[in-house]
């Protein structure tokens, strides 16, 4: 059983900033110390290869940056439906490929999936404004899904110049 490391924050809810373990099949709580957990701080799995599924609770809003960086045997990922905010590099170099957004996403940031060789469709929510450059830098993207009016930037599935 994996074990995670909270820090409370200012705004009364908890962020988990670190984790160990060697589960394939990972759950994170919905609360610490009472506190709602809203945020999974930048490096969290980190290298974890072992991670086959990724459970997050709906009280996260923020992902931080390179969260799933190297997670090769990331297949399955429930994104919190109150997700807000992904930091740059969340997903870098995962294993998965397939991810549907959740409606309160507004902005996928530059190399959000960057390298994410596996990942051939994204669904967006209906939230979706705007896709960054280099969102999808390094994919082998076979369909981004998102409504009309979603803003694309022209290089977010080419690397930079």
């Amino acid at each position: 059983m994996g074990e995670f490391f909270y820090r409370l924050l200012d705004d009364g809810t908890a962020c988990v900033m670190g984790y160990e373990g060697s589960d394939p099949d990972v759950v994170i709580p919905e609360t610490y110390c009472g506190a709602a957990v809203s945020t999974l701080y930048d490096h969290l799995f980190q290298g974890h290869r072992e991670i086959r599924s990724l459970q997050i609770p709906d009280t996260v809003t923020d992902l931080g940056e390179f969260l799933l960086d190297g997670c090769e045997a990331l297949r399955t990922l429930r994104l919190p439906r109150s997700l807000r905010t992904l930091w740059g590099l969340t997903f870098v170099r995962s294993g998965l490929e397939e991810l549907t957004l959740p409606d309160g996403l507004e902005r996928i940031p530059p190399f959000a999936f960057k390298d994410c060789k596996a990942l051939r469709r994204v669904v967006a929510g209906s939230g979706l404004a705007k896709v960054d450059a280099w969102a999808f830098q390094g994919c082998s993207l076979e369909a981004f899904v998102c409504g009309p009016e979603v803003q694309v930037h022209p290089q977010a599935f080419s690397a930079p110049a």
